[in-house]
């Protein structure tokens, strides 16, 4: 089947004859052609539409991945800050330690028999570097202050031991004028027990104590002048005579080489000296050996 298409111009008239089949297939064509040429610009737009948006988010990584990077610098530098802290106070724990052995006659090599054997050493489970150095230096800081603890307490002690030890002479200055024992009295002229050793010096030098202990007598008593006596421990009683001033009163807790009085001349005396005497459980002893110790 045929269809006539006529054309009609102002002049001229086109007649075309064509056939039905031609005619759709035509049709067809052009159909198929715009929905292609349609399907591909579509196509292409999405692609820029999603080139665009994968730009966007690259960007917002990118900053996302900088910012990240800013953060982990600054936390980095806190915890070389605190790792950095923590080993300078071990350092000063060490340092303390030293001091302490010093002070109780004790060599560096000697400390480790104070270390803590019951702490072990953090062992890396998968931890991070920095964090497997700080479990290590709070582990040495906990051991080395229990160490130091220790240490602390032995000091105290010994100390202790130290002040109440009766030791040393009654002066700073000074010199032995008279010896414990029988002599020629310088009053009477007559043999008597001296109970005590005498310090000699010039007026107003300080009398100082020779253990830790209590006053139990400051002031006059007959012979003694300005008289000191001072309890110390294990029955010892100390007395310290003829002085110019007394600067303690009954009561006072006295520590080893504390002044307690100054050297003078009263009651039985001839010149500025301090009688020093040691009792023991009641008894007076010489009082030599302990000035030497």
């Amino acid at each position: 089947m045929k269809r006539t298409i006529n054309l009609i111009g102002k002049q001229k008239r086109y007649r075309y004859a064509i056939s039905v089949r031609t005619l759709v297939s035509m049709t067809v064509l052009s159909s198929l052609l715009m929905l292609i040429s349609s399907r591909s610009t579509h196509l292409v737009s999405e692609d820029i539409a999603r080139l665009a948006l994968a730009e966007q988010w690259n960007e917002k990584d990118r900053v996302a991945l900088q910012a990240l990077e800013a953060k982990t610098e600054a936390q980095l530098a806190v915890v070389i800050s605190q790792l950095a802290k923590l080993n300078s106070q071990l350092s000063q724990l060490d340092s303390r330690a030293g001091h302490l052995a010093e002070q109780l006659g004790m060599e560096a090599k000697d400390l480790t028999a104070f270390a803590d054997h019951n702490v072990s050493q953090p062992m890396d489970n998968g931890v991070a570097p920095f964090e497997q150095a700080f479990i290590e230096a709070r582990a040495s800081i906990d051991s080395k202050s229990r160490q130091i603890a220790m240490l602390e307490s032995l000091v105290k002690g010994h100390h202790i031991h130290q002040q109440s030890q009766l030791s040393g002479r009654p002066v700073e200055s000074g010199w032995l004028s008279s010896y414990y024992g029988m002599r020629k009295d310088p009053f009477s002229g007559n043999p008597a027990m001296h109970k005590g050793l005498d310090f000699a010096g010039a007026s107003g030098d300080a009398i100082v104590t020779t253990a830790a202990g209590i006053v139990t007598w400051a002031g006059k008593r007959y012979g003694y002048g300005n008289l000191v006596e001072i309890e110390h421990k294990d029955g010892f009683i100390t007395r310290y005579g003829h002085n110019q001033s007394v600067d303690v009163a009954v009561g006072d807790v006295v520590t080893k080489g504390q002044t307690i009085a100054r050297m003078g001349s009263t009651g039985r005396s001839t010149g500025a000296h301090v009688h020093y005497e040691v009792i023991r459980n009641g008894q007076p002893v010489d009082p030599l050996p302990f000035t030497r110790q």
